[in-house]
């Protein structure tokens, strides 16, 4: 089976380009399951119930999201109920939301979906590793297969999750920089990795912000306002090939396509 990881989803672009562009993708390329990070598809920063829905409404079948889900304060209740959102599960114990999910895909198998954050430079968060050790010890005989989504600051953390989880589950795929990488591989024991599926979001920006803005800040260093840039959008992921019989992967291919805008 083919499962597709979308990379953060910035703004009201990215979720138009989906729309238009997701379902189509998914009969192409023969994708049963997509999971999409929606840290950022509601004005660039969060996301709320709204964006939720167009991202599902597009053929998204679950979100993963990041250090901005709590943004807006509507989707705290929605994390409550809705079990195809999740949040990262190393998070302090008793936050809203989960950090998992097994959800069926359309051909009838099981996956599981884990959400975790990095430390490096993201905050005093509880320890991945040990996070995800104890998931995959929940899921087990549950899930045909297990993906998860890597938010995380530095490649140095992301990559060790992948080596922690290599031959373990069928996917590992770093979020959160914005900026796609080229180091996509089958691990040894059939882990798929990638550093960073990118985003899906404004090409001709600074990771999804108007330009102008993101330069002053760095040229002044003062406090600015960050707008979501307008233009032409690129629509970034990642193919994984996974045998649902041992849920381990076989390839991994980088997706990258430019959309134009409504």
């Amino acid at each position: 089976m083919r499962l597709l990881f979308l990379g953060d989803v910035v703004g009201k672009s990215a979720r138009q380009a989906l729309r238009r562009r997701l379902r189509a993708l998914r009969r192409e390329r023969d994708v049963a399951f997509v999971v999409a990070n929606g840290e950022n598809a509601a004005g660039g920063k969060g996301l709320d119930p709204d964006s939720a829905d167009e991202l599902f409404d597009a053929g998204v079948d679950v979100i993963t999201t990041g250090n901005h889900v709590w943004q807006h304060s509507r989707l705290l209740p929605v994390l409550e109920h809705e079990t195809r959102i999740i949040r990262p599960a190393n998070f302090p114990e008793g936050n809203p939301g989960r950090g998992f999910t097994v959800q069926r895909a359309a051909n009838g198998v099981s996956v599981a979906v884990v959400n975790l954050i990095g430390r490096v430079f993201m905050g005093s968060f509880d320890c991945p590793f040990r996070a995800v050790d104890r998931i995959l010890a929940q899921v087990a005989g549950e899930a045909d297969v297990v993906l998860v989504d890597m938010h995380a600051e530095t490649t140095s953390e992301k990559v060790a999750m992948g080596w922690h989880l290599a031959g373990r589950v069928a996917g590992v795929v770093g979020s959160h920089t914005h900026v796609q990488t080229a180091d996509d591989r089958v691990l040894p024991g059939g882990t798929a990795y990638l550093t960073d599926a990118g985003m899906c979001g404004p090409i001709d920006s600074v990771i999804g912000m108007r330009r102008e803005e993101v330069l002053r800040r760095f040229l002044t260093q003062m406090p600015v306002r960050f707008e979501v840039a307008k233009g032409p959008v690129v629509v970034q992921g990642a193919l994984l090939d996974v045998d649902p019989a041992n849920g381990r992967a076989t390839a991994i291919e980088r997706v990258q396509e430019a959309q134009e805008p409504c």
